[in-house]
C-alpha cells in the first residue's frame, strides 16, 4: 500500500486509462514470473497457442496473427524449434516461405503452459469474487473489441 508521500495525485488514481495500465503491468509481472518456472515467455505461449488453435501458418501470417514484432518472431520460432515444439518446412507454393507446424512435443508443452496460465490468471483475480470476473472480463473485452485494428504490434498474452 503506498504511504501518503508515494500515493500518486487524486486526478491520477481515478484515470481508468492509468488503472487498466496499472493493472496490465500487475498481471504480466504475474504471468511473467509463472511462465519463467517452464523457462519461456509470453511470446512463446502465444506462437503455441496460435498454432494449435489456428494450424500451420507461415511466420508473416503468425505475425499478423500474433501481434508479434517480425523481428521477434524469428528468435522464437527458432528458440522453439530447437526444444522441438515446432517444426519449419518449405512452403510447397513458395520455397522462399517457411510454413511452421506445432509438433507433438509443442502440444504437451502447451498442455503445461495451459496449466501455468490458468494458475497466473487465478492469482490476478484472486481479489475479485467469480462475478466481479466475469463482468471485468466482459468490460475489458468490451473496451479492447473496438480499438483491435489500431493494436499493431500490441500482440500475447497478459
Amino acid at each position: 500500500m503506498n504511504t501518503p508521500e508515494e500515493a500518486p495525485p487524486r486526478r491520477l488514481r481515478g484515470l481508468p486509462s492509468r488503472l487498466a495500465n496499472q493493472a496490465a503491468l500487475t498481471a504480466n509481472r504475474i504471468v511473467d514470473r509463472a511462465l519463467a518456472q517452464a523457462g519461456v515467455r509470453r511470446y512463446h505461449y502465444a506462437l503455441l497457442a496460435t498454432l494449435e488453435e489456428y494450424g500451420p501458418a507461415s511466420q508473416a501470417g503468425l505475425v499478423r496473427r500474433t501481434g508479434i514484432d517480425r523481428s521477434d518472431m524469428v528468435a522464437i520460432v527458432n528458440d522453439l524449434a530447437e526444444r522441438d515444439c515446432l517444426k519449419r518446412a518449405p512452403d510447397p507454393e513458395d520455397r522462399r516461405r517457411n510454413i511452421i507446424t506445432i509438433t507433438p512435443a509443442g502440444r504437451a508443452r502447451l498442455v503445461e503452459l495451459d496449466r501455468l496460465i490458468a494458475a497466473a490468471q487465478e492469482e490476478f483475480l484472486a481479489p475479485l469474487p467469480p462475478a466481479d470476473r466475469e463482468h471485468l472480463i466482459d468490460l475489458l473485452t468490451r473496451l479492447v473489441e473496438p480499438h483491435e485494428d489500431r493494436r499493431q504490434g500490441i500482440g500475447s498474452i497478459r
